[in-house]
């Protein structure tokens, strides 16, 4: 067999009859099937990179099949072996691998050229010695790795990120050692140590400014400074893999021996139908599904259909009687998710009962919410044990505590994957406003957002006047001047939008 010649013209398909025999005897040449349509050669060699040079490649586009030779069989044989354990998906479709008869590739280069273009732009990066020309890979990514320890930070994270669904991504690039996690500055980080620089480098190369979810968790990497992480506990905020016996800790729980089990057995978890993803698809190679559901399995996100972290009901308390109103707790809320309904409990009216579209946003809209002061109060955000509001009776007049806001024009996260989603910040001084007219002037919006009852500290309008910054002298006076000023009519058909800054003036 190991003279056999495999020619890139298409009509080979009788030598590759056959070749769908998963016991094959190793080979340094892979044979792939089941590719979606559009897929790349870049992310077929993609597949191939975290076990070693990946020496050629040939795509059989109409067939979509594709074979992958690498440098060594043990290379080879280390893929396979880990992508029997692991199903490889790409554009979140299974793919299968085995071994090929063929031991080795011979291409025609004509045909080839581009696979081969592909190939030594990748081989570059990965050997880090030669500059890629005419490629926008940055100098850093072309130094050799200084350190086996990554530091991540996550960008918009709409969705909760779980040191399982990190492991889940990262152990693409090889086996992870330890996962420490943490909030710094208001952003979620972790560090993560491999075995080996090589495999930091690489998953810093593949993932860096990748999102986890459909437009939001963006992965931001760079080296850390530590080369070995020393973690004390096994819990939800740090792992070391390699010590299984370490305590908790701290009353933390440790993970759940179900969801440690569903975690063993990754592959179980990718039987979840796609669809009941909060996500849509995930851009990263993650199986939608199992992120979420290992982040579903952690409690944090709502999926339709589980029940952990998936309530949509929350509870408000120590409200100012006097003064909210369905409306405000509507505008303010709404700043975290589409609220649906708010009723002002009848014989308790300092509590209030807020329906948001799905878990993840009460949850956002608790934890961003819960201890701000609102009309000079500080308000307790919990979830509350009902499933939805119940709207009263026919004819049965409420006062105008209870409002339904299903239809409403004002929702800000109708269109899946808008920009709203990658701009949730919390409650803080500084204002983004936008949507504003030619004609109304920073004097103007000083003075409208003054008559609110705070102080206008600093304005700053941006380049096209359409948007502006503008700070408050306290956060509780920013959170009255939204409620108050949200979808304010400016005139001119023009409806402010104002919502929470990250940026200071």
């Amino acid at each position: 067999m190991s003279g056999m010649v495999v020619t890139a013209n298409g009509n080979d398909s009788k030598k590759f009859k056959g070749e769908d025999k998963m016991d094959g005897a190793p080979s340094r040449v892979l044979h792939i099937r089941k590719l979606p349509g559009e897929v790349t050669e870049t992310e077929v060699i993609a597949l191939g990179l975290p076990f070693g040079k990946v020496t050629n490649i040939l795509m059989l586009k109409g067939k979509n099949q594709a074979f992958l030779e690498l440098a060594t069989e043990e290379a080879a044989i280390t893929m396979v072996n880990y992508y029997s354990a692991v199903t490889p998906h790409l554009r979140n479709q299974p793919i299968y691998i085995q071994y090929s008869n063929h031991k080795e590739l011979k291409t025609d280069n004509t045909l080839n050229q581009r696979a081969q273009a592909v190939l030594q732009a990748v081989t570059a990066v990965q050997t880090a010695n030669t500059p890629l020309s005419g490629t926008t890979v940055s100098e850093s990514a072309v130094t050799p790795a200084q350190s086996p320890v990554l530091r991540i930070i996550i960008d918009n994270m709409y969705y909760p990120v779980t040191l399982d669904v990190l492991h889940q991504i990262f152990s693409k690039f090889g086996a992870v050692l330890k996962i420490i996690t943490f909030t710094k500055n208001n952003q979620f980080q972790a560090l993560l140590q491999y075995g080996d620089p090589v495999n930091a480098q690489q998953a810093k190369l593949a993932l860096d400014g990748q999102n986890i979810y459909n437009a939001c968790c963006t992965l931001r990497i760079d080296f850390s400074k530590l080369v070995n992480l020393n973690v004390k506990y096994n819990n939800d905020k740090s792992r070391d893999y390699t010590r299984p016996d370490l305590p908790s800790g701290d009353g933390q729980p440790a993970l759940d021996p179900a969801i440690a089990a569903a975690f063993a057995k990754e592959t179980s978890l990718l039987g979840l139908p796609v669809a009941a993803v909060p996500g849509a698809l995930s851009p990263l190679a993650i199986p939608n599904a199992a992120a979420a559901a290992a982040a579903a399995a952690a409690g944090r996100v709502g999926m339709p259909g589980v029940s952990a972290g998936g309530n949509t009901v929350l509870l408000v308390s120590n409200l100012n009687e006097e003064m909210v109103t369905p409306q405000s707790l509507f505008t303010l809320f709404g700043v975290y998710g589409d609220v649906q309904r708010v009723k002002i409990l009848y014989n308790k009216k300092d509590s209030a009962l807020i329906q948001m579209a799905d878990g993840n946003q009460s949850q956002l809209a608790m934890n961003h919410l819960n201890g701000q002061k609102m009309y000079g109060k500080i308000i307790r955000v919990t979830l509350s044990k009902h499933q939805t509001v119940q709207l009263p009776r026919e004819g049965l007049d409420d006062q105008g505590l209870t409002k339904d806001f299903g239809n409403s024009p004002l929702h800000r996260f109708k269109k899946p994957g808008s920009k709203n989603f990658q701009n949730i910040f919390p409650p803080s001084a500084t204002l983004h406003l936008s949507n504003i007219p030619p004609s109304v002037a920073e004097e103007d919006l000083r003075t409208l957002f003054a008559n609110t009852g705070g102080t206008v500290k600093a304005f700053k309008f941006f380049q096209d006047h359409k948007m502006a910054l503008l700070q408050m002298a306290t956060v509780e006076e920013a959170i009255q001047a939204l409620i108050d000023l949200h979808n304010y009519n400016l005139g001119e058909n023009h409806h402010l939008r104002v919502s929470f800054s990250k940026s200071t003036i």
